[in-house]
């Protein structure tokens, strides 16, 4: 792999609405921009709650994921931004069917509140990711 940074982009996940890419690839390595709860056909914020919220999410990266031909084994360090600490616990559990299944090893993370987020979401996630 080269060491020249290359855009990864892909239309089935939110496109980037100011100067950033949706994720970066240098060599092994993928470093995705954060994700919230975007539809990418209507680019409006998903109905429902942070569970909601947080599905699609997890979709969106997804899609940034399969675009850069990795999945979420591949996923090393994630960092998850919440509105509200309160809902740390509906957001883990949707995470962990994504990120922690029975059998792989969970990435390395860490877990902020922050007082707002982009389109007034409930939850952002970004994640880095590598050839394993």
């Amino acid at each position: 792999m080269s060491d020249k940074k290359i855009a990864v982009s892909t239309q089935a996940a939110p496109a980037a609405i100011g100067p950033y890419s949706q994720a970066i690839r240098v060599g092994d390595t993928l470093y995705a921009s954060g994700q919230v709860g975007l539809d990418p056909e209507t680019g409006q914020i998903v109905e429902g709650g942070v569970e909601q919220q947080t599905v699609r999410v997890f979709e969106n990266i997804k899609a940034v994921l399969t675009e850069a031909g990795l999945g979420f084994a591949n996923v090393v360090k994630t960092t998850v931004f919440l509105k509200n600490m309160s809902d740390f616990a509906a957001m883990n559990a949707i995470y962990a069917t994504y990120l922690a299944p029975e059998g792989v090893v969970p990435p390395a993370r860490s877990t902020v509140a922050v007082a707002a987020l982009p389109k007034d979401a409930l939850v952002e996630v970004e994640i880095v990711a590598r050839d394993l």
